[in-house]
């Protein structure tokens, strides 16, 4: 199952330049494994970069490969223009390298997973940004979050309410539902990036 609203008019990736793709979700809903497998499924195909993200979080952490930095050399990379986009959450701070732009300008898509709290911002900021909402039903993100065992069961149920009242909307939105295995949701994702109209 993809979308509620499976295309938005306008452009096909295969034939339009310099897309930024945003994917979004709530934590637990699979995007860096779905980012992973995306990667690694167009590895082959240089039209599309998945680039690393900057974050104040150590390097042996375990999710994502990230660029690692502590607070003070996040702030001074920010105040230098090192970002394209950047945010805070959950303790954490978050950092685009401005080098997507460069990537875009040479007529490639960028692929990141970032927080609905920079959506307007990069709408604002880019020329052709498709924004990929990645969902999972309430019952398995509750069981995702829980065999994670990073946090007890009142700050699970405040996740679960948080992603369900916070799901961002708009034409240059589309929603793949993460609902099955992770190799359908890859092969839906990449399909999505590959051939689906926005």
């Amino acid at each position: 199952m993809t979308s509620p609203r499976s295309a938005v008019s306008g452009w096909r990736a295969e034939t339009v330049a310099g897309t930024l793709f945003l994917v979004v979700g709530p934590s637990g809903a699979g995007k860096d494994t779905l980012l992973h497998g995306a990667s690694k499924a167009l590895a082959g195909d240089n039209r599309y970069v998945f680039p690393r993200r900057t974050i104040t979080r150590p390097a042996d952490a375990g999710g994502e490969e990230h660029d690692a930095v502590d607070v003070v050399g996040f702030e001074a990379a920010k105040r230098q223009g090192a970002f394209a986009l950047s945010w805070r959450a959950h303790d954490q701070a978050y950092g685009i390298p401005v080098a997507i732009n460069d990537l875009l300008a040479q007529d490639r898509h960028v692929v990141i997973n970032v927080s609905r709290t920079v959506l307007d911002e990069a709408r604002d900021r880019f020329d052709r940004v498709g924004i990929i909402r990645i969902d999972v039903p309430r019952e398995a993100l509750a069981s995702r979050l829980a065999q994670r065992g990073r946090e007890d069961q009142a700050a699970i149920t405040g996740r679960l309410e948080r992603a369900h009242a916070h799901r961002v909307s708009g034409d240059d939105v589309t929603v793949l539902v993460n609902d099955g295995t992770v190799e359908d949701a890859v092969q839906r994702l990449v399909s999505l990036l590959r051939d689906a109209e926005w």
